[in-house]
């Protein structure tokens, strides 16, 4: 049994970890030559972005350089409200994030209670994201928009590739994706029945930290196959 432990007001609360990845293929405007550029410039400057590393990029400044920022978003939440949940977006945080690839993980440690919504402004170039617990598969390029649970082994690895090896990442190869993520409350009871998610399956009284478990026992994520592994103290 698979079961997230996480805090809400101040209190460890637990509940299933969803499979579904609800996903669509959106018609987004590409972002400017001129805000690509300085994205090229801040990754080169300012970061040491190793290969499967995710990393935030300021979005305030983003915001200034890219007149089509609001037809992302708007793209987004016409999805989102298709799909049952209008206004989802409106009440939800939102950041720019980049990653050249990405290591297996979960992020239940640090976001246990939300899932997250994904919406990919890069080209298509040759990488897929992986979502191991369902064995899902999805090609990343411009308008790949994806809402799944956080507690949900996912990677970002070469298309041919079986799971993430830094190797297929070379330095002078142009691997990176830049997306917009949204951290959606599970306090919302349209997303909870969306993610078909149980809550309150499993005892917390001996539970102090954020964590998933798989038959009772602290789990983590093998970062080259997604697999489950026993998490160490």
């Amino acid at each position: 049994m698979l079961v997230s432990h996480f805090s809400l007001d101040d209190a460890m609360r637990s509940r299933s970890v969803s499979e579904i990845v609800l996903s669509a293929d959106l018609d987004v405007p590409m972002p400017p030559p001129r805000l690509l550029a300085d994205w090229t410039r801040e990754i080169a400057s300012n970061m040491s972005l190793e290969p499967g590393d995710v990393e935030v990029l300021p979005l305030p400044r983003a915001r200034a350089r890219w007149p089509d920022y609001s037809r992302c978003v708007q793209a987004v939440s016409d999805w989102t409200a298709a799909l049952g949940l209008p206004g989802l977006l409106a009440q939800s945080d939102v950041a720019l994030m980049v990653c050249r690839g990405a290591r297996y993980h979960h992020d239940g440690e640090q976001y246990g209670g939300a899932a997250f919504c994904n919406l990919f402004l890069s080209e298509d170039k040759g990488l897929d994201v992986h979502f191991a617990l369902a064995n899902r598969r999805m090609a990343l390029k411009r308008g790949t928009a994806m809402i799944f649970d956080t507690c949900q082994p996912h990677a970002v690895i070469r298309r041919e590739a079986e799971g993430f090896d830094a190797a297929g990442f070379p330095p002078d190869h142009d691997l990176v994706q830049i997306f917009l993520t949204w951290e959606l409350s599970l306090e919302d009871a349209r997303l909870v029945r969306a993610l078909q998610l149980d809550f309150d399956v499993a005892d917390t009284q001996t539970v102090e930290q954020e964590q998933v478990r798989l038959n009772g026992r602290p789990v983590t994520v093998c970062p080259g196959s997604g697999r489950w592994i026993e998490a160490t103290a």
